[in-house]
């Protein structure tokens, strides 16, 4: 895109920082984020640009490129008015989603702005809009710095332990008709939590929003959850990793997903390349999950202490066990022998699925569950840019990525295969489209649908080719109509080949003219994208800097989950000479160790892995939009080691978490 005015640019990414608020009160609360308390007065808004008018009587003919303009501002609008009525409501965090989506169609959309008069107005018009309600909401809070939700277990962390005699005996009487196949208990620690998430607005909100994205995974995960014979309500494990958010991202441990899986444990049958991070994957996370419960639980013959296992390592727990010879949750609670974190991980599940099944005598009358993510699922063995697809299954390029978060690029793995995820109902158009794109293109050519008097050289000036390519690539002559033509690919080089490759990533070096915004619109990716790769804000950019322009793929090192501290221990006996969990025993366990996704590893490696389920390269998706943050969370060291014990704990997962 030629260079745009640095007024506009300005706005543009002011305009994207754009964030959420602080709720005031339970009846006024959004479906995903908390809303400021009162919302800033909507400015007068000016009015959108008007395609010229004809001739009374008579409609004026419009050129193709004029009509493919004419639908981009429709879909523009759209997202424009639907920001605006976020913002009346005080939901600014979807607010920012759809004025990012606003602007972002523009910039992707492939036609130069700057030679497009109504579309330049448009453009304009849309953030000179956004940057009106910034300067509104900085005037009445904190405008639009970026706030991050916690998780419930994050906010719950630093709850004093004050029991409600009154909240405690509510609990015990509904535990009596609590539908649960996990063997549920109330006792203060539990009361505790219950009072927390009902009776307080930070409580009661972090564990609504979780409850609340639930809906969009619920099925899929009670269809794995009883694939691998595990009980249901091992789903509120969720509540405390991530609050149900798939693309969570501890930046203390570096784990990732749904589930907060460390990145270098193979055990868990989650793969992890340069393009793809299967932690991040809902399903595939969601199976890796379960089995690994199952295995938990193969060692420890008891719930609790599976759940404790899952957060402080399983070899942590067995040791607790050994030293104190009580292979009970509670024992160890109260013997003082777990790390805070996970005395406080077990009662906050319990308290969630006790509040889950009694929502309205606990407050949460007002939970409405995002629907479910309906896809349809391709199987693919080549590589291809989401942007082809997009074009394809007609759908918004953030949409794709959105469905594929386990991609870490705008392309899929060049060595398949890759289960591509779809638009419900995608499937079919994608499979007959693909196929008119040669294989050995699909990472840069385009795929453009033929609108009512286009030609070639209309499209050859759309995409910025030259006319011959276009028609040699279509089977076509230079001067022949499309009349009849459902589409045409257009070979557009991918921006790969344009550009500099290191291991690090792919990268650019800027010209003279050359803004963030520009750079941004020639390789399709976002403001705020360019923005945290290259760690700038503003828009300019010196000329003969080296932007990086794709995801960072470097891996950082992991912390993890008791990772060596129970091997000394584990490797001592084998997992037949474990006792019951429920009962008191001299010897405690000594169960052998390890956490395949699949299958109980050998000794050597389970006893090395087994607990490593917390860490990850932190890497956010290229996709068209910035996906929102949630806070990172602290980590809290063992409280107990066995005397004969000589290799060190392992810390407990970090408490908070940033999103991808």
């Amino acid at each position: 895109m030629s260079k745009i005015p640095y007024r506009t640019a300005v706005c543009t990414v002011v305009a994207l920082a754009l964030a959420g608020c602080t709720p005031s009160d339970h009846s006024n609360a959004p479906q995903h984020s908390a809303p400021q308390a009162t919302a800033p007065t909507l400015p007068p808004a000016a009015a959108a640009p008007q395609a010229p008018a004809g001739a009374p009587g008579r409609q004026t003919a419009q050129s193709p490129q004029q009509q493919r303009v004419t639908v981009l501002i429709g879909q523009v609008e759209k997202s424009y008015a639907s920001g605006q009525a976020a913002y009346k409501k005080g939901d600014l965090v979807t607010a920012k989603t759809e004025f990012d989506r606003a602007v972002d169609l523009m910039l992707t959309s492939g036609i130069d702005i700057k030679t497009e008069p109504q579309l330049q107005e448009e453009f304009d018009h849309v953030v000179d809009g956004i940057n009106g309600l910034e300067m509104e909401a900085l005037k009445i809070g904190n405008g639009f710095v970026p706030k991050t939700e916690p998780t419930p277990a994050e906010a719950a962390s630093d709850v004093t332990f004050t029991v409600d005699p009154n909240v405690l005996a509510k609990a015990k009487a509904d535990l009596a008709t609590t539908k649960s196949d996990l063997p549920l208990v109330v006792n203060d620690y539990v009361a505790v939590y219950i009072n927390f998430f009902a009776n307080t607005k930070k409580g009661h909100y972090t564990l609504l929003h979780a409850f609340q994205r639930s809906g969009r995974y619920r099925n899929m995960i009670q269809r794995v959850m009883g694939d691998e014979g595990v009980p249901q309500d091992l789903i509120y494990l969720a509540v405390a990793e991530s609050g149900f958010n798939p693309r969570a991202l501890n930046p203390g441990s570096h784990a990732g997903g749904m589930w907060q899986f460390m990145p270098n444990d193979k055990f868990y049958g989650l793969a992890r390349t340069q393009y793809v991070d299967e932690r991040f994957d809902p399903e595939k996370s969601t199976r890796a999950y379960a089995r690994y419960m199952k295995y938990i639980y193969n060692q420890l013959g008891d719930w609790y202490l599976s759940m404790a296992a899952y957060n402080w390592g399983t070899g942590s727990v067995q040791r607790a066990v050994e030293k104190t010879g009580y292979a009970d949750f509670w024992e160890l609670y109260r013997r003082n022998n777990l790390p805070a974190e996970t005395k406080n991980y077990v009662p906050e599940i319990i308290a969630a699925i006790i509040i889950a099944n009694h929502p309205t005598q606990y407050g949460f009358d007002d939970i409405t569950l995002d629907p479910p993510v309906l896809t349809d699922t391709v199987t693919i063995n080549y590589q291809v840019d989401l942007r082809l697809v997009a074009d394809i299954v007609d759908a918004p390029v953030d949409e794709l990525v959105a469905l594929n978060p386990s991609l870490l690029r705008m392309v899929t793995p060049p060595d398949g295969p890759f289960d591509l995820h779809l638009p419900a109902g995608g499937a079919l158009n994608f499979q007959r489209r693909i196929a008119i794109v040669p294989e050995s293109h699909r990472t840069g050519w385009r795929y453009h649908r033929v609108q009512p008097d286009d030609t070639l050289a209309s499209v050859a000036h759309t995409f910025h080719v030259d006319v011959d390519t276009l028609a040699t690539a279509n089977q076509l002559e230079p001067g022949d109509k499309l009349d009849g033509v459902e589409a045409v690919v257009v070979p557009a080089a991918p921006a790969v080949e344009r550009i500099a490759r290191s291991t690090s990533g792919q990268y650019y070096t800027t010209h003279r003219g050359d803004t963030l915004v520009s750079v941004a619109d020639r390789f399709g990716v976002s403001l705020a994208q360019l923005r945290s790769w290259n760690h700038i804000s503003g828009t300019k950019v010196s000329s003969g800097k080296h932007l990086r322009i794709s995801e960072p793929t470097t891996t950082a090192s992991a912390h993890t989950r008791s990772k060596k501290s129970a091997q000394a221990s584990d490797e001592s006996s084998d997992s037949s000479s474990s006792s019951s969990a429920s009962a008191k025993s001299g010897k405690g366990r000594s169960a052998r160790r390890g956490h395949s996704a699949k299958a109980a590893p050998d000794a050597e490696k389970s006893d090395t892995k087994a607990s490593s389920r917390k860490s990850g390269k932190k890497s956010e998706r290229s996709s068209a939009k910035s996906s929102s943050k949630a806070e990172p969370r602290s980590e809290s060291k063992s409280a107990t080691k066995s005397e004969s014990d000589t290799t060190p704990h392992k810390k407990s997962r970090s408490r908070k978490h940033s999103s991808r």
